[in-house]
């Protein structure tokens, strides 16, 4: 099996750090770098706790680098910590890394490994996607160096922030256009797949079992990531958004999806970062993302809890 060459673009984050954990286990991948943006967290802890579960999970080879530090477009940095702490990592405390922040800008390391790259990359985008969109700007001959691009973001039904928008699109819309209408291979995962994938208190236990550093750090980072979102929706637990791309990537087969055309909302403040899905292709444009639309849950989590042990 030829691993496949993957760059992670990411904003961690407890929902990207386990799904850097997964990517860690699946010798399917080969990951060239993780690119970290500011998002659930600002930039200076998105970069260092990048480093941390790099770290934990012993892969210290893997570079870093640090990206944008802000939206486009949009003045106010749109954070998270409501949801995942201070610091992105919950209450866990981790050691303090080791692994140096590469000097070179996330969005220039993306521009000249995809240059560089003998065969087009994959590239895993878990945060708002600045970084791309930035690269997509300043170089477009990177654009056919890209096999494809699976990220996690947009609500097709219901918003995580707005009544119509999801936090990653929310954060940067200007930047969700400027991909969306790139002519990438695109394929999207809403919180309308990530909802169905919830962290109940039987599958948390079922990684805590595991009995190792990573299991135990995992599981806490659930039980304490689920409390906003057991508060807010209802859930049983945790929806686990960003392992999803990664378990895309591995098993494809665990999700249905189809072809449609998909626009960001950047004009209205009532509506700005919607993700406006065209099922029935009733504007009749041209398809430009494979829209997931379920997942089977019960594999996800075993995928997860397999790849953590």
């Amino acid at each position: 099996m030829v691993p496949q060459p993957l760059i992670i673009d990411c904003d961690p984050g407890v929902d990207d750090a386990i799904a850097l954990l997964l990517a860690f286990a699946s010798p399917e991948l080969q990951i060239l770098g993780i690119t970290t943006v500011a998002g659930n967290v600002p930039l200076q802890h998105t970069q260092t706790n990048a480093r941390k579960i790099c770290e934990l999970a012993g892969m210290r080879q893997i570079p870093i680098f640090a990206g944008c530090p802000r939206a486009m477009l949009r003045s106010t940095l749109e954070t998270a910590e409501y949801v995942h702490g201070a610091t992105g990592l919950g209450q866990i405390t981790l050691p303090e890394p080791q692994i140096p922040l590469q000097e070179q800008h996330g969005v220039d390391f993306l521009i000249a490994t995809l240059l560089a790259a003998p065969e087009p990359i994959t590239i895993a985008t878990l945060g708002p996607l600045t970084n791309l969109a930035i690269a997509l700007i300043k170089e477009p001959r990177i654009i056919p160096q890209i096999r494809e691009v699976v990220m996690m973001g947009g609500a097709i039904t219901h918003g995580n922030v707005t009544p119509s928008a999801e936090f990653n699109i929310y954060t940067d819309p200007h930047a969700a256009a400027v991909v969306l209408t790139a002519g990438l291979n695109l394929t999207l995962i809403s919180l309308d797949v990530t909802h169905q994938a919830i962290a109940t208190p039987e599958r948390v236990s079922k990684i805590r079992e595991l009995g190792d550093p990573i299991g135990s750090t995992v599981a806490t980072l659930l039980t304490q990531y689920s409390s906003h979102d057991m508060g807010q929706y209802g859930f049983a637990g945790a929806p686990l958004h960003d392992p999803c791309v990664i378990a895309y990537l591995l098993r494809p087969d665990l999700f249905t999806a189809r072809p449609c055309f998909v626009e960001i909302e950047t004009q209205s403040a009532e509506s700005l970062g919607r993700t406006i899905v065209d099922w029935y292709g009733v504007a009749g444009k041209a398809v430009n993302v494979n829209v997931v639309e379920t997942i089977d849950s019960d594999g996800f989590y075993q995928l997860l809890t397999e790849r953590l042990a």
